[in-house]
């Protein structure tokens, strides 16, 4: 029986254990509104982040049956939160639970979905389901089940049995998702400051991702960067 499971008898309801992961304090506040009533969805959310560092520490420290991800975050994005936590993704020697991952995000673009699955995550939602969808996503995904919301469900089966799906890119692979974003804008022609402002971060973290950057892919400047960029047709 797992971790969001108890007997539904005199008094006693289906019970799981969440973790809330988004930069929007007010979206958290929103969600913890919707689903946090414990005694009415039987959803306890035992802690909440804003960014990978923050989100990596408290699913840590909590071992939730649940964290419900949101794909971009400061630090890294969803799947580096993924990257990091994967070994809390399997039962623990002591036999404590898995903790299991759903997506909860206002973007669809592929690249995100597929990112976050093959990340790990069991399921990815939009942040148009509602309060009562989602309580029983949480579920279902403590559960074990995989869950999309009806949108994305097709498309996430024709992505991964599509025959002429590109390789994997163990080059791109190595870049977490915020410096995969800097990436793409460098190429395009941006300036360093204008990266920070669409991204809402400082210059010298955009410099830190850069360097990061030429680091993994063993490149010197920028200009390698872009001819690398464009060749795989990330511009």
């Amino acid at each position: 029986m797992s971790g969001t499971e108890e007997a539904v008898g005199a008094g006693q309801v289906r019970r799981a254990r969440v973790v809330l992961v988004d930069d929007h304090r007010m979206f958290r506040t929103g969600v913890r509104a919707e689903i946090g009533e414990t005694a009415r969805t039987g959803i306890d959310v035992v802690g909440e982040a804003d960014d990978v560092e923050q989100a990596v520490a408290v699913v840590t420290a909590t071992r939730p049956d649940v964290v419900l991800l949101d794909v971009h975050l400061p630090g890294g994005g969803g799947v580096e939160v993924l990257r990091r936590c994967a070994p809390l993704m399997t039962e623990g020697a002591d036999g404590a639970a898995a903790v299991r991952f759903l997506a909860l995000s206002v973007s669809d673009a592929a690249e995100d979905v597929i990112g976050v699955i093959r990340g790990g995550a069991r399921g990815y939602v939009t942040k148009t389901i509602t309060g009562s969808d989602l309580v029983a996503a949480v579920f279902r995904v403590g559960d074990g089940d995989a869950v999309f919301s009806p949108r994305l469900a097709g498309f996430v089966l024709d992505a991964f049995a599509a025959t002429d799906t590109p390789p994997v890119d163990e080059d791109l692979d190595r870049l977490t998702q915020r410096e995969r974003e800097v990436l793409r804008l460098i190429a395009r022609g941006y300036a360093y400051k204008e990266i920070a402002k669409q991204l809402f971060i400082s210059v010298k973290t955009v410099e830190s991702h850069v360097s990061a950057v030429l680091r993994k892919l063993q490149l010197s400047n920028r200009h390698e960067l872009t001819r690398w960029a464009t060749a795989r047709r990330l511009v």
